[in-house]
């Protein structure tokens, strides 16, 4: 068999995976052990995939840490459908809810629950061009909002909540789609968190949804008028098996969920991630060649986002770069410059080659 070439992927999604996960699902596609078919071929009510599905959802909640009182859900429609979904399901008549912006996906997801209900926003660094999360004295809330909603990592603007924010008793759903099993989470202090898997979690396809009882409870009271596959209960009463899930990108996630239960869980990933993340971001910080666009307070371990002194430099960046086998690393077409994505499963010697193509780049054009 000739050698595969690997470059490193720095794109922000979908995003690279482990190998080991790559190499088992490349062993078994034809046939899963035991049961003489591929799992793109079994049916999503075989014995063997419900064993699969259950599986995945008990690695999900050892390595989150997640309650008893929440329900783990295997949806599709990406966390864009969330956007929808949360308001439909959580934001009654004559309610309000409460929205951070931090950035473009925060602006869409605002977008979208002012078609349902009343949004209020609590806060927002749009003036500051997204380069921070807002500081909890910046937070103005509704009395009696029925939720507020953050979102932890901000992909395109390089930017992350380094705690999570005071909302006292007000339900805060949140959307971990960039940051989701990066490092240690507290469930408890959440009432919906929700991911799209192609970040950290696994391929495309696939949106976990984490959702307390009592936020149930509301979806219920929502039947009447509730699309049926929009209903948070509906997916919950039926084990996520209302219709046919996504159940190739299930069976991997099940398999990077034992990847990162095997690295030591979220605590030893942590160290990992913030080890990968310093390397980089002191390459940046040593010269003023590069120029990071994030506040220090607020930079993001997932999405590092850099600016070179011209825009002709940076798309050169990008050329160089790309033949070197660094790929991905233009940053959002939004807001331009550099950006590299550097997951869970980015391999720290990506970080190492990409910072030693800095430094030559750096001697070559500075």
């Amino acid at each position: 068999m000739p050698t595969i070439h690997r470059v490193h992927n720095f794109a922000a999604g979908p995003a690279v995976l482990p190998l080991p996960v790559l190499e088992e699902i490349q062993r078994d596609l034809i046939a899963l052990p035991g049961v003489g078919m591929s799992i793109l071929e079994i049916s999503h009510r075989s014995k063997a995939f419900e064993s699969i599905l259950a599986q995945a959802e008990a690695d999900v909640r050892a390595l989150g840490q997640i309650p008893p009182q929440y329900r783990v859900l295997f949806l599709q429609g990406g966390a864009s459908m969330q956007f929808s979904m949360v308001p439909m399901n959580l934001l009654g008549p004559g309610a309000t809810a409460d929205y951070i912006d931090t950035g473009s996906w925060s602006e869409k997801a605002i977008k979208e629950a002012r078609k349902v209900g009343a949004v209020q926003v609590a806060a927002s660094t749009k003036a500051d061009h997204y380069t921070r999360v807002p500081a909890q004295t910046e937070l103005t809330l509704s009395p009696g909002a029925a939720y507020v909603h953050l979102t932890s990592n901000n992909t395109i603007e390089g930017t992350q909540y380094q705690r999570l924010p005071d909302v006292g008793e007000t339900p805060l759903v949140n959307d971990t789609s960039s940051d989701m099993f990066s490092r240690p989470i507290d469930v408890a202090r959440h009432a919906v968190i929700y991911a799209g898997a192609q970040k950290n979690m696994g391929p495309a396809g696939l949106t976990i949804v984490i959702v307390r009882e009592d936020m149930l409870e509301r979806s219920r009271g929502r039947q009447a008028t509730l699309p049926t596959m929009l209903s948070y209960a509906v997916h919950a009463e039926n084990q996520s098996l209302y219709n046919t899930p996504p159940v190739f990108s299930v069976y991997a996630l099940g398999l990077v969920m034992k990847w990162l239960l095997n690295q030591g869980g979220l605590g030893a990933i942590a160290a990992i991630n913030e080890r990968k993340a310093a390397k980089l971001y002191a390459e940046i910080d040593r010269t003023a060649f590069y120029r990071g666009t994030a506040e220090k307070s607020s930079r993001s371990l997932m999405n590092v986002t850099f600016r070179l002194p011209t825009e002709e430099l940076e798309r050169l960046f990008v050329k160089e770069s790309t033949a070197a086998g660094l790929d991905g690393l233009k940053g959002h077409r939004s807001v331009g410059g550099m950006r590299a994505s550097i997951y869970n499963a980015f391999p720290e010697e990506g970080i190492d080659a990409l910072v030693a193509f800095m430094r030559d780049f750096e001697q070559k054009r500075g």
